[in-house]
């Protein structure tokens, strides 16, 4: 999730642009935006096709470091990267914070995987500056690789000792969810009202995609009456949803958070509101997946967060081999509907629902 507002061309919203054409490509290849300037707050991003690796030439010990692994985005990066390793014959060993509070826990799982001997680490920070001046301490000479998190690049050593990052900036996921809106309800149309529950307000992506969100709709007939901020929680989520609706019953929309989108399909059913209040969702997850199959929910972009996972265990063993990389991707963003759920998209974002963590991969084999 970079947090950083970039301006990027239109076409970055909106995954069915028609794609540029190429010479033959691997059957792995994926359609996805490289940045230049790498690591730029302003950068220019170029629709590319990205052959993923099919083989290492050794057992590339790396090590991957998320916040936590408590909710299905998470767990989905977690699927892309083991099926990943597993392809390259690589090793991989993970951990979690257990959550964004837990910066000093995820300081000392850096300094876990540099007594492992890892080769690479592959960085899901818990904060976007707790690194600042401090990160080659902590990770000496092993080059890191940033993965779905934004990191500060204007920090010298951040700069110095991260060589390649796979991430979307949230603000185009918070202004995708906007302009499906802003374009039901134009200017003129008829004044709509909006709960709007982005999630925590002091972490993650939270800020960048409000601000998307509001870009978007300022100048429709939406109108935003009350904002409502928690963690990703569904005790929260469910508390704000149930006071949403005692002091706003005549809303026409709520619109968050995957956590907040799941709770509000079952306190919508239980005063059977479903027909009346319709539920937007700015990123998806499994419950979201199953809210827009069944109709449930009518709108969620993805990030494709499997693919992005996919993407930092390519640009680690690439690096490591010695072989060209795009060093500054992210996955195009797709707007998902109940009428437009593309099976391939579906694959490249979400982890299969038996799928359980995985935090070691070695010899080809899984170990929980």
């Amino acid at each position: 999730m970079l947090l950083t507002m970039q301006k990027l061309p239109l076409l970055y919203l909106f995954f069915l642009a028609i794609p540029a054409l190429f010479g033959a490509e691997s059957v792995q290849a994926r359609q996805v935006f490289s940045h230049t300037p790498p690591f730029s707050p302003d950068p220019h991003a170029k629709s590319i096709k990205y052959p993923l690796l099919e083989t290492a030439s050794k057992a590339w010990k790396v090590c991957a470091v998320y916040p936590h692994l408590k909710d299905s985005y998470w767990l989905s990066i977690n699927y892309g990267m083991v099926q990943q390793a597993k392809k390259l014959g690589i090793e991989l060993k993970v951990f979690e914070a257990g959550g964004y509070p837990h910066l000093e826990k995820q300081e000392s799982q850096l300094a876990e995987c540099r007594s492992w001997g890892a080769d690479a680490i592959i960085l899901g920070t818990v904060d976007r500056t707790a690194y600042n001046g401090k990160l080659s301490q902590l990770t000496g000479d092993i080059p890191v690789f940033a993965m779905t998190n934004d990191i500060d690049f204007s920090d010298p050593d951040i700069k110095k000792n991260i060589k390649a990052r796979v991430g979307v900036n949230w603000y185009w996921m918070g202004k995708a969810t906007g302009d499906f809106l802003a374009k039901r309800h134009p200017k003129g149309s008829g004044k709509v009202k909006v709960a709007w529950l982005p999630g925590p307000q002091l972490r993650g992506g939270t800020k960048p995609v409000s601000t998307g969100f509001n870009d978007a709709v300022k100048d429709s007939d939406v109108e935003v009456v009350t904002t409502l901020w928690a963690d990703n929680s569904k005790e929260l989520q469910r508390d704000l949803i149930q006071q949403l609706l005692i002091k706003h019953p005549d809303i026409n929309y709520i619109i968050g958070g995957a956590v907040a989108a799941e709770v509000a399909i079952s306190e919508l059913r239980s005063i059977n509101k479903n027909d009346q209040i319709k539920i937007l969702s700015t990123y998806l997850s499994h419950g979201v997946y199953r809210g827009l199959r069944r109709g449930k929910i009518m709108f969620s972009p993805t990030d494709k967060m499997a693919q992005q996972a996919k993407l930092s265990v390519d640009q680690a063993v690439r690096y490591l081999e010695g072989k060209a990389t795009q060093t500054d991707l992210s996955p195009m963003i797709e707007a998902l509907t109940p009428q437009h759920l593309p099976e391939d998209t579906i694959t490249e974002s979400l982890s299969p629902a038996e799928f359980r963590p995985v935090f070691r991969v070695a010899d080809h084999q899984i170990i929980r």
